[in-house]
C-alpha cells in the first residue's frame, strides 16, 4: 500500500488550489482591498484638483469662489487645512473688502484647534484697515497685546498706520509711534514712507520734512528710491520745480539712484510747466542709459501737449507710442480726449472714444468725465445727458467732477431745472450753494 501523499494546504493533488467556498472566500478581501486602494486613490485624486481649484481661486481672486472649494474640502474626512490656507484666504477675503468674512475665518481657524500667530493677525487687521475699520483694528491690536506668543511687530503698526495715514488720523499715527518707542519697536523704512506720502498729500509739509529728516539721521531706516519719488511727486505736482530739482540732487548725493517712475515724475512736472527742453532732456537720458520709456513716460508727455491743446505734438506722440508697441491705457485716452477737446477737434474725439473700444480699455469714471467734459466744451448737451445715462448704466460712479461739468454746463444754458435735478440725486456731491447761485 503506497504512503499517503503529503497535501500543502489548499493545494488539492494536482497542486492547484483547492475550487470551493475557501477559494471565494480567500478572494473576496483582495477584492475588497484592491476597491479600498481604488476609492484611496481616486479621493487623493480629487483632492488634488480640488486643492488646485482652491489656488486658482485665490490667485484669480475670485472671494467667493475660493470659499465654496474651501467648504468642500472642509468636509473630506482627510483634509485638515493648515495655517498657510488660513493666511492666504484671509488675505484674500481683506483685499475683497470682505472683513466679516476674514474675521469669521479666523475665529473658526481657533476652533479648529490651529493656533493664532502674529502674521495671522496682521492680516485679519489689514483686512479691517482695507475697509477703512480703524476702530476695529485697533481691537485687534489690544488683542495682540495680551497674547504673550502674538506680539505685534513693525509690519503691523505700518498696517495699522497706512490706515490712519489714509484716513488722515495723524493724531492716531503719533500714538502708534508711541506705542512702538513702549514696545522697543523701531519703525523701518516701509512705516516712515508711507507717513511721509500722507503728511505730504495733507499739505503737512512741517511734520513730512520732521519724519524725512528723521531718516537721513536714521542708521535703521535709510531713505530709498521710494522716499525719492514721494518728496519729487509731491513738490512736481505742486509746480515747485526747483525744490524737486534740489532734492534730487540731494538723494543722489546720498548714493539713491532714479529708477523709470523717478524719471517719468521729472518728465510729468516738467511737463505741467510747459518746460519742453528739460522734459526732453530727460527722456533722452533715458534712452541714453537704457530706460524704457513705459505707458506712463508717454502719458506725461501726451499730458502736457493735452493741457495747451497741442493735439499736432500729442497725435505725433500717440502714433509713436503705438508704433513702439506700448499699449495705451486709461489715463491715454483721457489725456487724448480732453487734448482734442481744447484744440476744437471734436470729430478726433469721437474717434478716440472708438478706438479705446475697440481696444477693450478700461472705462472709469474718470474716461467718461473726460468725454462729459468734451461734450459741455462743444455744447452737444444732448450727448453729453446720454454719456451721463450710459455712465450710471455701466454702475460707473458719478464723483465730484461728474456733476461740476454737469452743473457748469447746465448754468451756462440758464438750465436752473436741471442743476435742481442733479441736486435731488446726489444732494452730497451738488449741495445747495451750486444750486442757488
Amino acid at each position: 500500500m503506497p504512503p499517503p501523499r503529503l497535501l500543502r494546504p489548499g493545494l488539492g493533488v494536482l497542486g492547484r488550489a483547492d475550487v470551493g467556498v475557501s477559494s471565494a472566500a480567500g478572494r473576496t478581501p483582495l477584492k475588497n482591498v484592491k476597491k479600498r486602494l481604488d476609492a484611496r486613490a481616486d479621493a487623493k485624486a480629487w483632492a488634488c484638483t480640488v486643492t488646485e481649484a482652491l489656488a486658482d481661486s485665490i490667485n484669480s481672486k475670485n472671494w467667493r469662489e475660493a470659499l465654496q472649494v474651501f467648504e468642500m474640502l472642509k468636509e473630506q474626512p482627510f483634509y485638515h487645512p493648515k495655517e498657510g490656507t488660513y493666511m492666504k484666504l484671509i488675505v484674500l477675503l481683506g483685499r475683497s473688502g470682505q472683513a466679516a468674512q476674514a474675521h469669521q475665518l479666523f475665529d473658526e481657524m481657533l476652533q479648529q484647534g490651529c493656533q493664532p500667530t502674529p502674521e495671522l493677525y496682521t492680516a485679519l487687521i489689514g483686512a479691517y484697515c482695507r475697509s477703512g475699520l480703524l476702530d476695529e483694528s485697533l481691537q485687534l491690536l489690544t488683542n495682540m497685546k495680551a497674547s504673550p506668543l502674538c506680539q505685534p511687530d513693525v509690519y503691523t503698526y505700518s498696517t495699522i498706520i497706512k490706515a490712519c495715514v489714509d484716513a488722515t488720523r495723524f493724531d492716531l499715527v503719533e500714538a502708534m509711534y508711541k506705542d512702538m518707542a513702549e514696545r522697543s519697536i523701531s519703525p523701518n523704512t516701509v512705516t516712515q514712507n508711507i507717513v511721509l506720502s500722507g503728511y505730504g498729500k495733507a499739505g503737512l509739509l512741517d511734520d513730512m520734512e520732521r519724519v524725512l529728516s528723521d531718516m537721513l539721521d536714521s542708521t535703521t531706516c535709510k531713505p530709498d528710491v521710494w522716499t525719492m519719488n514721494i518728496i519729487l511727486s509731491l513738490f512736481g505736482n505742486r509746480g515747485q520745480v526747483e525744490a524737486m530739482e534740489k532734492w534730487y540732487e540731494k538723494f543722489r548725493s546720498y548714493g539713491i539712484e532714479p529708477e523709470t517712475r523717478t524719471l517719468n515724475i521729472l518728465i510729468g512736472a516738467y511737463g505741467k510747466k510747459r518746460m519742453y527742453d528739460k522734459m526732453s532732456a530727460v527722456m533722452e537720458y533715458m534712452r541714453k542709459l537704457a530706460f524704457p520709456w513705459t505707458t506712463a513716460t508717454y502719458n506725461n508727455v501726451i499730458e502736457a501737449f493735452a493741457e495747451v491743446g497741442d493735439a499736432k505734438n500729442m497725435e505725433h506722440t500717440f502714433n509713436q507710442m503705438r508704433s513702439e508697441g506700448m499699449k495705451p491705457d486709461t489715463k491715454t485716452f483721457c489725456c487724448l480726449i480732453n487734448g482734442f477737446s481744447k484744440a476744437g477737434f471734436f470729430h478726433k474725439v469721437v474717434g478716440m472714444v472708438k478706438l479705446a473700444e475697440r481696444l477693450g480699455v478700461p472705462t472709469d469714471t474718470s474716461f467718461h468725465n473726460a468725454i462729459l467734459g468734451a461734450c459741455a466744451k462743444a455744447d452737444d448737451l444732448m450727448e453729453m445727458e446720454r454719456v451721463f445715462m450710459h455712465m450710471k448704466h455701466k454702475q460707473c460712479d458719478p464723483d465730484a467732477m461728474t456733476y461740476s461739468i454737469l452743473v457748469e454746463a447746465y448754468r451756462k444754458e440758464g438750465m436752473t431745472d436741471k442743476i435742481y435735478a442733479l441736486h435731488q440725486e446726489n444732494p452730497t456731491l451738488v449741495p445747495t450753494d451750486l444750486v442757488m447761485v
